[in-house]
């Protein structure tokens, strides 16, 4: 199995395994970001659902796809957050008092949890590469006095 191979598989499992976890925290959790039910909406369980949920979720892509985690952990708060809204579109019946929201909104809160996965993404990378940025230049490249001293 060649290193692109490998990559892709990596790159399916991360997507799958961040698409669960965001999953899992909306049923935990009990909140359909899609739905509104008045100003009671904006609890506890919805922020967290909002902005933690996707976090996590990009943390784990990253922590499973390595470097470049970072770009792809966009994507699975993205494919949740369309499939629950096309499952809720054409349910027969919607919990009481809820109404879905209109398309314009809903692109807003699809935003703002993706931004939230990438801030976990980035938080990921960290945790896998140990640093954020460039190498050190001493780890890189070698310097005059390290040639004359054969180190």
């Amino acid at each position: 199995m060649n290193v692109r191979t490998r990559r892709y598989i990596t790159g399916g499992v991360a997507l799958i395994a961040g698409c669960l976890v965001n999953y899992a925290g909306d049923r935990l959790l009990g909140v359909d970001l899609e739905l509104w039910l008045g100003l009671s909406t904006f609890g506890i369980f919805w922020m967290l659902d909002m902005f933690l949920v996707p976090m996590i979720a990009g943390i784990v892509v990253a922590a499973i796809f390595g470097l470049g985690g970072k770009w792809l952990c966009y994507f699975p708060p993205l494919i949740v957050r369309i499939i629950n809204y096309s499952v809720l579109y054409s349910a027969d019946s919607l919990p009481q008092g809820a109404q879905m929201l209109t398309f314009p909104l809903w692109i807003l809160i699809v935003i703002l949890a993706v931004e939230a996965a990438a801030f976990g993404g980035v938080a990921g990378e960290i945790i896998v590469k140990r640093t954020y940025g460039r190498l050190p230049r001493h780890l890189v490249y070698r310097d005059k006095n390290q040639e004359a001293t054969g180190e």
